[in-house]
């Protein structure tokens, strides 16, 4: 009896088998793409990454975020140790008050040469009044002389004043040029000083600089990857703290033939269609294409092996859509980008838009 059922149930079986394996065949046969107006290649969601380091080398004192967290431009992200920035910037504000006394002192010392001078030039005054004097009594004398009516022991006594007198007054000459000489070098010190002053408002404004550098803020909105450092850690300058995330500058990369590239141009749009959200689809626009061709990744599946060179292509997503759904956003998801290689083709209802509400 068992053997009489199977030899009638034998055909039936090989005539679902068959049937099965042409519809398969026909199946693999049917295009599953959109149509010939369109192209697409494989790639992966990226964002841009910055690495949050130190500036200056230290030690870490705290860590104010923790991974996964979003964070705004300009947020406290960390804090290094600062006690001896502190102390050079004590230190420098103590040279400052230091060049400023020594500018005043400077400035007392420029009056103070000046007065010199004003009473040299009184001496040179005096001695010029005097020598006059000297010199009209010599004249005196000497017509005194010639007539008899006065000495010459008289005639020399004037002579002799007359030179000492010049004498004093060369002397009372070259004090006002030795008092005129120390004014100039009392400014010269008011110069310098004034020099040392900005001298050190330099150093300050400097360590302030480094003061705020030892707190480490985000340079724009994102969300905290990974922490690399930990309180207590001591980094050399440029170590990494943490890496950052701009979910709002997301894009994929992916690669296509010359024949597809050459016909994209940039502002183009682009359909992604996640691997981890099929039922999705993702609008986004051409930002890049690469202006020569370059080996194909070992990453990349192309539709024949003669396609040995491809074209980098990036396509971005509009910031505004990733602000909507910035919690959803993940990177390193593979997926599919679709390209129109006809731009009057219209997109097929399966590529039409569809993002998550």
């Amino acid at each position: 009896m068992n053997a009489q059922l199977k030899k009638k149930l034998l055909p039936a079986a090989l005539a679902l088998a068959v049937a099965a394996l042409a519809y398969s065949g026909w199946h693999m046969l049917q295009p599953s793409g959109p149509g010939p107006g369109f192209a697409s290649g494989n790639g992966r969601v990226e964002a841009t990454e910055i690495d949050v380091a130190t500036k200056f080398a230290g030690r870490v004192d705290s860590i104010l975020i923790g991974e996964g967290d979003f964070v705004k431009a300009g947020q406290p992200l960390a804090k290094m140790q600062v006690q001896s920035l502190a102390a050079q910037r004590d230190e420098a504000r103590a040279r400052h008050q230091q060049a400023q006394d020594a500018v005043v002192g400077a400035q007392a010392l420029v009056a103070v040469r000046e007065s010199d001078k004003v009473a040299a030039q009184a001496v040179v005054a005096q001695r010029e009044s005097e020598l006059d004097a000297a010199q009209r009594r010599l004249a005196r004398s000497e017509t005194l002389s010639r007539e008899g009516a006065s000495s010459v022991q008289e005639l020399d006594d004037d002579r002799a004043r007359v030179r000492s007198v010049g004498a004093a007054l060369n002397a009372a000459r070259a004090q006002v040029n030795t008092a005129q000489a120390a004014i100039e070098a009392a400014r010269a010190q008011v110069v310098g000083s004034r020099s040392a002053v900005g001298a050190a408002e330099a150093t300050t404004a400097r360590i302030d600089v480094d003061l705020a550098d030892s707190q480490l803020v985000a340079p724009r909105d994102g969300r905290v990857q990974y922490l690399v450092a930990q309180p207590g850690e001591v980094l050399g300058g440029g170590g990494k703290v943490l890496n950052l995330v701009d979910l709002g500058d997301v894009y994929m990369t992916f690669f296509l033939p010359e024949t597809v590239a050459g016909k994209l141009a940039l502002g183009g749009e682009v359909r992604l269609v996640l691997d981890a959200a099929p039922d999705y689809v993702i609008p986004a626009t051409i930002s890049f294409v690469a202006a020569s061709a370059q080996f194909t990744p070992k990453t990349v599946e192309t539709s024949s092996e003669r396609q040995k060179l491809m074209f980098r292509v990036k396509a971005q997503i509009q910031r505004e859509l990733l602000q909507r759904h910035l919690k959803h956003v993940k990177v390193g998801l593979p997926g599919v980008a679709w390209v129109k290689v006809d731009a009057q083709a219209a997109w097929p209802a399966n590529l039409a838009v569809k993002v998550p509400q």
